[in-house]
């Protein structure tokens, strides 16, 4: 039957087989499950925009882009939904879940910030083969990329700057990530460069 969230643990098999047949997907934390909540239209719109591009300049080649649908296990006890990663080189036979990434995208509300900037970036960055950690905000503009050979120092990027990820050499303007995105952000950007409101 669907998974339900409960006060008792569960088995990663339990958990694996649970997924498959709930309409609402859980993350699994050290053998408890957590139901995760809708996105606003942002996150939809952004979490889109650099899913589209990187899928279109991988294309091809070995490395595949994953949307939030695919699972990723970050560790022993732990699964995640990244919004977005990248694997190019899955040594994982399942199909159900993927545990190799090279980037991982997730978006910002200040809903999900803690957990993002805080408990899955640690356990992020500890995956050995992850190269870089973006976190893009929702509701105003701002990406941010953490590098392993950087040391995991952090750049901060805003409308004007264009941003290279390295783990997969493609390079994106950050107007491309925010594209029709309804923030104040972009809408000032926009009337500034003498274009109006975004479409629709």
């Amino acid at each position: 039957m669907p998974l339900q969230v409960t006060d008792c643990s569960i088995t990663e098999e339990e958990y694996l087989k649970g997924e498959l047949e709930s309409e609402v997907k859980h993350e699994y934390v050290d053998g408890y499950v957590y139901a995760m909540t809708g996105g606003t239209d942002k996150h939809a719109t952004i979490s889109g925009n650099i899913f589209a591009e990187m899928r279109r300049f991988l294309k091809g080649k070995k490395c595949q882009a994953f949307t939030a649908e695919m699972k990723l296990k970050t560790s022993e006890t732990r699964f995640r939904y990244p919004d977005m990663m990248v694997i190019c080189d899955e040594t994982s036979q399942s199909n159900l879940y993927k545990e190799c990434p090279v980037i991982i995208v997730e978006v910002v509300s200040g809903s999900s910030r803690r957990i993002d900037t805080i408990t899955k970036k640690h356990e992020y960055l500890n995956i050995s083969t992850l190269k870089e950690y973006v976190l893009i905000e929702q509701d105003f503009v701002d990406v941010e990329v953490f590098r392993k050979n950087n040391g995991w120092q952090s750049d901060h990027y805003f409308l004007g700057d264009a941003i290279l990820f390295e783990s997969i050499g493609l390079t994106l303007t950050v107007e491309e990530i925010y594209d029709r995105v309804d923030n104040e952000d972009m809408q000032e950007y926009l009337r500034k460069n003498g274009r109006g409101e975004q479409e629709a």
